[in-house]
């Protein structure tokens, strides 16, 4: 018999590509979380996973279960959710993409905690593909993330921002009104590796002929920033990241951008939870307005 613990094991390594990273997910050992999907493969007879040095890979009934998975977790959420609701009707569940600065989610979500006595707001971070997997699941009622054109027809766009350099303000180039590539050949950099342009970003240093010299590499964006504003080296990033101590510059030919904004859960989540979303949307965006988040 199928197991839930089963199940999540199977979603975390769907989400993260990775056994490791998958237990560091559901907070086992590597061991135990692959003894999980072991287990999980005999009791359907075949195999979910291709597994390599690198990457895990789904089969043809690895891809085909996924979406059973999700169905499945779904219905559990479902009903965890109806046998809590007589204690906090005011439950947000929502997903933020962990490329969106904290001052700018503080700014999204102070105004609205003030103004909703009992409001109980669950966060997931994750990467863009995580966050949408978990609102798939029925696991997050409301998504702050990047939106791609035609993706999703529930999209409700709150901002764009260009993606441009970071530089310390003391180092000589923070005086350009414009960097170009070929400045940058001798520099050191430091790479955002959960960056949604990071392979555009390689290749339009490589199209330059132009290869920094790579000296850092994080997940943690607040850290990179930091990091740059010490000296340690340059990146790119999304214009909203701002710090003491850090220029940003436009790049020549580096045009690349993208829409924050919400996407919202498929599944009816009650008129309670609907007015409570409408509600949290109104107030962002008037938020995102006043303290005018966007930068021109």
């Amino acid at each position: 018999m199928i197991e839930i613990y089963q199940l999540k094991y199977f979603l975390a390594v769907v989400e993260t590509g990775s056994f490791t990273k998958a237990a560091e997910r559901v907070y086992v050992t590597q061991p135990t979380l692959s003894a999980g999907i072991k287990k999980l493969e005999t009791g359907l007879d075949t195999r979910l996973f291709d597994r390599s040095a690198k990457r895990v890979f789904l089969t043809e009934n690895g891809t085909r279960f996924v979406e059973r998975a999700k169905a499945v977790l779904h219905q559990l959420n479902l009903a965890e959710a109806a046998m809590r609701k007589g204690g906090s009707r005011k439950l947000l569940r929502l997903g933020v993409l962990m490329t969106i600065p904290s001052r700018t989610i503080q700014q999204i979500l102070q105004p609205f905690q003030r103004e909703e006595p009992g409001l109980v707001t669950e966060l997931f971070e994750g990467s863009e593909q995580e966050i949408l997997n978990r609102m798939d699941e029925g696991r997050i009622d409301l998504a702050l993330t990047i939106l791609r054109p035609g993706s999703r027809s529930n999209n409700i766009p709150l901002y764009r921002e260009a993606y441009s350099l970071a530089i310390a303000s003391h180092h000589p180039l923070a005086n350009k009104k414009m960097i170009t590539p070929t400045d940058l050949a001798n520099e050191a950099t430091i790479v955002r590796s959960r960056c949604e342009v990071l392979s555009e970003t390689s290749r339009f240093f490589t199209d330059h002929n132009v290869r920094p010299r790579l000296v850092y590499r994080t997940a943690q964006d607040e850290r990179a920033l930091a990091m740059v504003a010490a000296g340690i080296g340059f990146t790119t990033m999304p214009d909203h990241y701002r710090a003491d101590g850090v220029t940003r510059l436009p790049m020549d030919g580096y045009d690349f951008e993208r829409e924050i904004g919400f996407v919202q859960s498929n599944y009816h989540l009650g008129p309670e939870k609907s007015a409570l979303l409408e509600r949290f949307v109104s107030m962002t965006r008037s938020s995102i307005s006043d303290m005018a988040l966007i930068l021109l």
